[in-house]
């Protein structure tokens, strides 16, 4: 990489983490989803929305600006997590895969989520190929999840890394949303194989 596309790479990384710091989110990523919502609309006042993968919060944060005080947050992650102050909102440390997790899930939401979303990443190797299998196979639990306790019309949100499977995995996806798009907002950075994959409609 040239010196100069890596010094524009490394400023738009600082400037995403002074802006987080700045207007206190959690996490540079809660860029990523504000650049998503705002662009498809996946989040609206009132929703329940289940966000997997959450530590450390930054994804959350702004459901519960979505959501409003009539709306419900629930963060999952195998990592401690500093909640929120807010009445709606609820973490549950475990993994979500996890039977007992989902049925903790289950009780909190009632009826179902009108969204779900994971910026949930494996745990890297650094080696390309393995790293993309890992992620493909957490986002395939992601889905597994969604099918389970998503309502009719609801939406999902994904983080993904682009390799072998990724088009038959999107496949699959239309298979159960209407509509389907892979993208990547502007606060990811280019080099990154990291795509985000907004699905909205569940047939249900």
């Amino acid at each position: 990489m040239c010196l100069g596309r890596r010094w524009y790479l490394e400023r738009k990384k600082e400037y995403y983490y002074r802006s987080a710091k700045k207007q206190k989110y959690r996490s540079r990523a809660s860029y990523k989803l504000l650049q998503l919502d705002n662009r498809f609309k996946l989040i609206r006042k009132g929703d329940k929305v289940v966000d997997l993968g959450a530590a450390p919060g930054g994804w959350s944060q702004v459901a519960l600006e979505k959501v409003g005080d009539d709306g419900l947050v629930i963060a999952v992650d195998i990592k401690t997590m500093k909640p929120f102050p807010e009445g709606n909102f609820h973490f549950i440390k475990g993994d979500f895969r996890d039977e007992r997790v989902q049925m903790r899930v289950g009780e909190i939401l009632g009826v179902g989520a009108d969204v779900i979303i994971s910026d949930a990443s494996p745990s890297l190797s650094g080696i390309k190929d393995i790293d993309q299998l890992r992620s493909l196979e957490l986002v395939e639990s992601v889905v597994d999840f969604a099918v389970k306790f998503l309502k009719e019309d609801g939406n999902l949100l994904v983080k993904v890394f682009q390799g072998p499977g990724f088009s038959e995995f999107l496949g699959r996806l239309k298979g159960y949303f209407r509509k389907v798009k892979s993208t990547k907002p502007a606060s990811s950075r280019k080099g990154s194989p990291e795509m985000y994959i907004v699905c909205r409609g569940f047939k249900g």
